[in-house]
């Protein structure tokens, strides 16, 4: 008996994975919980959504796998319990109904590594952040082929990771837009920013219906398919911020609405100097009866003073703040001269304080 107590304990140092829980809602809607524990979780991480020369993880995770282990483990030495990799339709897609297997088991593998390291991984879908990636055949088609098409994704990917304990989360897409009216054909992208394009619509034609109708149609046949695979899944989508009295003012998304539907609420915000009461007026907004987690903040608009002013402000509104690391360490930019260098160094020296203070 002690001989199997002393291996499992030698398993469970070396692949944390190993005793790894997959994280739940808490019965009150409150915060996380570990599921057989019941210990409390708390989501502390990063977006990983490229690296320092804006390259996608699909760009080198094939070729570059050491790098992927390297900054894995960065991110998990700097206090990250949470890594958000945004993965891309048309490389997990080679048809409407066809999923790359390829791309499937190089997605596992990175789940199993995340596991022994003891990372959680948010896993964001469909994303088209490099417009030249996406296939004419994606944007050609109807709202209810591509639905169609983005379902088979999903349930896909979730077939595949169904096992892994490592899974936080499955992020139906990063900044999906319901809009109001009529687009152009084709239209599905917003502009970009720089060589990427982050928002994404969902709908070219709202028909007649309410953007939030056309949003709970979409969440809704989405997490189905998600849940035909991996019922223990939470699910989420990552949401655009709105104004002080206007969750929905952007995105078309209306928090309340979903609250039977996804387990807890993401939203992205970037405080604004200056702003901190309207920033937190619209936190508010997405506190509907289920966890908020800041999926996507920064020290963009604002100093990382008063980004951390708003952190102990919004409180115990707030269940989990995941920030971005894009593979340089603080060492690595102490020193330079480049501005954006200077708020990312600024960034993560406060990320490392507060993972040792909460």
């Amino acid at each position: 008996m002690h001989r199997v107590l002393a291996l499992a304990a030698v398993l469970l140092a070396a692949f944390p994975a190993f005793g790894m829980e997959r994280v739940r809602v808490s019965d009150d809607h409150a915060h996380f919980v570990l599921e057989k524990s019941g210990r409390t979780f708390s989501p502390w991480g990063f977006n990983y959504d490229r690296d320092h020369s804006g390259r996608l993880i699909e760009d080198y995770w094939e070729t570059e796998w050491p790098k992927v282990e390297t900054d894995f483990r960065a991110m998990k030495q700097l206090g990250a319990n949470v890594v958000r990799v945004h993965i891309q339709f048309a490389k997990f897609m080679t048809s409407a109904d066809t999923p790359n297997e390829k791309s499937l088991k190089r997605l596992r593998k990175l789940l199993d590594f995340a596991g022994k390291l003891g990372l959680y991984i948010d896993l964001t879908g469909l994303g088209c952040y490099h417009k030249k990636d996406v296939p004419a055949w994606y944007d050609a088609m109807t709202e209810t082929e591509r639905w169609n098409a983005q379902a088979n994704f999903w349930r896909a990917v979730a077939a595949e990771c169904k096992s892994s304990p490592a899974i936080f989360c499955y992020d139906l897409m990063n900044e999906p837009v319901s809009p109001n009216g009529k687009r152009k054909d084709g239209e599905w992208l917003a502009q970009p920013m720089g060589d990427k394009t982050f928002v994404q619509a969902i709908s070219l034609d709202s028909a007649g219906r309410s953007h939030g109708k056309v949003a709970h149609d979409w969440v809704q046949k989405l997490c189905a398919a998600i849940k035909s695979e991996d019922r223990a899944a939470m699910i989420t989508v990552g949401l655009l911020p709105g104004v002080p009295d206007r969750a929905d003012a952007w995105s078309g998304f209306i928090p309340a609405d979903l609250t039977g539907l996804l387990d807890y609420i993401s939203v992205h915000v970037y405080p604004e100097k200056g702003k901190l009461d309207d920033d937190l007026k619209m936190l508010a907004k997405f506190s509907v009866g289920r966890p908020v987690v800041i999926e996507e903040t920064f020290p963009l608009k604002c100093s990382p003073a008063e980004l951390e002013q708003f952190m102990d402000r919004a409180g115990n509104s707030v269940a989990g703040w995941i920030g971005f690391f894009w593979g340089k360490m603080p060492d690595d930019l102490r020193g330079s001269k480049e501005l954006s260098d200077q708020i990312t160094l600024a960034w993560l020296e406060l990320f490392q304080k507060r993972a040792h203070r909460d």
